[in-house]
């Protein structure tokens, strides 16, 4: 399959609300559009994982996370100038959508991150990726992406391809061409906590 043909049925799965299989810059992702809630609860009940957690968000530059972010610190912007690893920012005060009451349907809005994206004190963590194309398919969608690894919960995340769970294949809607997945690191990215007073705390190397 010609890669403007895995471009489009990826965006095409992620504007319907499915779940998308892909290979990233570090290890492989199970990813959903970022804004929509009943995607993210997909991923969320897909890995077994808790739904208090939050996740990793893909957007492909700094003008993009300035639309679901209130105030990039001037720390972080440094930082994504320089940075020549894959490196997830937690940035302060998400905009995200309102939390349903119990038995309410979520509802959807572009213009905000799914609530349940979002951890309990209102941060998200953000990566603009190293790999052409999951930045190339994020643009191409024109709102952030799920990344999480593609992983039962507990479970090491996948390296490669062959190390991804069948219970996981069987339950996206589309898996990336894996041939694509060269050039990733295999390894989880670093996470840094940054504040809008400039506080930068390391959570993972």
């Amino acid at each position: 399959m010609e890669l403007k043909e895995i471009y489009s049925e990826s965006v095409e799965t992620l504007r319907k609300g499915g779940l998308l299989l892909y290979p990233t810059d570090t290890v492989w992702g199970l990813g959903c559009d970022a804004t929509d809630p009943e995607a993210v609860a997909r991923v969320y009940a897909l890995k077994r994982r808790s739904d208090s957690k939050s996740l990793v968000l893909l957007a492909d530059g700094l003008d993009m996370i300035a639309r679901y972010v209130k105030e990039i610190p001037e720390m972080a912007v440094q930082l994504v100038e320089v940075n020549d690893r894959p490196m997830t920012i937690i940035y302060p005060g998400a905009v995200a959508g309102v939390r349903p009451a119990e038995g309410e349907k979520p509802l959807k809005d572009k213009r905000a991150l799914a609530y349940n994206t979002v951890a309990e004190d209102g941060s998200v963590g953000i990566r603009i990726p190293m790999s052409d194309f999951c930045r190339e398919l994020v643009r191409r969608f024109g709102r952030p992406v799920v990344s999480t690894s593609a992983n039962i919960s507990g479970m090491p995340a996948p390296r490669g391809f062959g190390d991804i769970p069948d219970e996981i294949k069987s339950g996206v809607d589309y898996i990336v061409e894996p041939s694509l997945e060269k050039g990733a690191t295999g390894q989880s990215s670093s996470i840094i906590r940054i504040g809008l007073d400039a506080t930068v705390e390391i959570i993972r190397k």
